[in-house]
This record gives structure tokens, sequence and C-alpha cells, in this order.
């Protein structure tokens, strides 16, 4: 449990996640958020997160720090991925605890759940599939992370959980080409076809995919929920309940940014899951629900992009 006098340590505090808590945590007055770039502090380097985290002793560290990408990098990366979330977890965990640290939340991801999943996904559907092989490395590397903060909660009493966020998206999202999730890619290259005028825009896939967005916001505002009250049991999902397909976030997304030309979805690229809704009752019975719809979500990523202001051919 922590208030707005408790040391709290962000890890990767500059990508979507970690910037979205440090949002949260100062807008409810914390004044001690404890941040280090990468270049301060080395996260595959164990001693020195060790002996970082020895040194400062938060009372709570929020685990957001992790190599991520869509579909391409996955696919065309895993050992990368499967290393270095591997590395970042178990130093940051395994410090915690070796600290004394007594409080943590790792961050999971909805792509641990089986790719024949039931939907909508419970947290008891964990482990027993077949993972989509797009992104299994990475999914492997996020279940090692959430079993090894189980383990500690179950071995010595240490209150570090686990939450399964729905697809995010917004502020300091990657939009990077090659490395970025559906939605942010979407949003960059239908702003790049209507600065051209293009005719077409190309989408990856068949388009009949379904997947779940959550906005960031709501999902730092739903862990820090969760660090005040003292949550310290099983993981949980963090979804808005809902989900839509690629061709209708595709169609949505062209409406945001204004591309008036036609959608080509190019079926030759691979699809992922065929669906990924979580069942968020869980966290709901607690007492959160999300705030950002999907339209008022696309309208503010678009308007804080980092790329808003350039033409890329």
């Amino acid at each position: 449990m922590i208030d707005q006098d408790s040391l709290v340590y962000v890890a990767g505090h500059r990508g979507m996640v970690g910037s979205a808590l440090v949002r949260a945590l100062r807008a409810r007055g914390y004044h001690r958020v404890l941040t280090r770039t990468r270049d301060e502090l080395d996260l595959l380097d164990q001693r020195a997160v060790f002996d970082f985290l020895a040194a400062h002793r938060p009372q709570y560290v929020f685990v957001a720090a992790a190599r991520v990408g869509g579909i391409e990098a996955n696919r065309t990366q895993p050992a990368e991925f499967l290393f270095q979330n591997l590395q970042i977890a178990a130093n940051l965990i395994e410090g915690a605890h070796r600290a004394g640290i007594a409080s943590l939340m790792y961050f999971a991801s909805n792509c641990i759940y089986p790719r024949d999943c039931v939907q909508p996904m419970p947290e008891s559907a964990l482990l027993t599939g077949a993972l989509e092989p797009t992104n299994e490395a990475y999914a492997v590397a996020k279940i090692a992370g959430l079993k090894l903060a189980e383990a500690h909660r179950l071995q010595h009493g240490r209150a570090y959980v686990s939450v399964m966020p729905a697809s995010l998206y917004g502020p300091n999202d990657n939009y990077t080409p090659g490395q970025s999730h559906v939605l942010p890619a979407l949003l960059r290259r239908a702003h790049e076809a209507r600065e051209r005028g293009a005719a077409e825009l190309l989408v990856w896939g068949s388009g009949t995919p379904r997947r779940e967005f959550l906005y960031v916001d709501d999902l730092a505002q739903a862990c820090v929920m969760l660090a005040e009250t003292g949550y310290a049991d099983a993981p949980l999902n963090i979804g808005c309940g809902s989900d839509l397909s690629i061709r209708e976030l595709a169609q949505a997304v062209v409406a945001t940014v204004g591309f008036e030309g036609a959608l080509v979805f190019d079926a030759s690229k691979p699809d992922g899951m065929p669906r990924k809704l979580l069942d968020s009752s869980r966290i709901n019975a607690l007492g959160w629900r999300p705030t950002v719809g999907l339209r008022e979500g696309l309208a503010r990523a678009y308007a804080c992009a980092p790329w808003r202001s350039t033409t890329t051919a």
C-alpha cells in the first residue's frame, strides 16, 4: 500500500506505460517518483540493478520496462525479445526481493494466453494451450516474469503482483516503422498516406482478427489504484471489455486522420492471434472502469503523435 509520501520507482518511465504511470502518480500528488534513463541505469546489468535497488529501497516498484514491438519485430527478432525481457524481469524482481522491497507490480501482456483461447480470456486460461507463434518469444518471457513475481509472493510473502493489459495505445507509443503495433502503425501510415494524397492505404493481414484496445492512461489509473489499496493477490486482466476487428480499427483510424482513400488488406501478411479479448471482471469488481473510449483515445493519440509536424514520403 502506498501514499503520496511513498518513494515509488517506475522502471521504463520513458515508455508508453511508464510515462503514463508517472503522469498518474504526479497528478495524484506523489512527489517522490524515482526514475532512471537507460544511460543512467542499464536494466540488463544485474549488478547495477541490484545495487540501485539496494541503495534506494523504494516502497513500490512498477516494472514497466520491456522490449516491445509488433508482429514483424517479434517474428524476426525472437532471441532479443526473449533474452532482454527475461533479463529485465529477473533483474528487477529478484533485485527488489534482495533489497527487501515488499511491493512490486509487473506488467505482463495479453499475448501470454493461448492462441486459441476461450473468449473473453480469463486469468485462469494461462498455460492451458499453445501460444501464438508470431510472438511466442515475447510471451514466454512475460509468462516467466509473471511466474517469478508469483513465486516470490507464494514463497516469501512479497506483495508482488502482475497485470495483463489489453492492447495499449496513447502518448509515447512506438511509431517506428517495422517495430510498432497495429494501432500506432496504422495511425502513422494513414497520416502519411493523407499527406501524400495516396489513393490507397495498405493494411497488413486479412482485417478479420479482433483486438481490444485500452488507452494507456486508463491502465495507469487502474494500476495506481491497485497499489494504493494494497492489492497483493493473483494476476489481473485490465481491459475495456469490448473489441473490434482490424478492419473496423482501420476505418476508425482513417476517420480520425482524415484519409479518404481506399483500404486494401494484404492477406499474405500474418494476422497473429484470431482474437484477444480479456475477461476483466475481477478488476471491475474492485471498482475500476476505463474512462476513455476508442474515438476519444484515437483523437488524443493522433494529436500528440511525434511525427505530426513532418511529412514522410
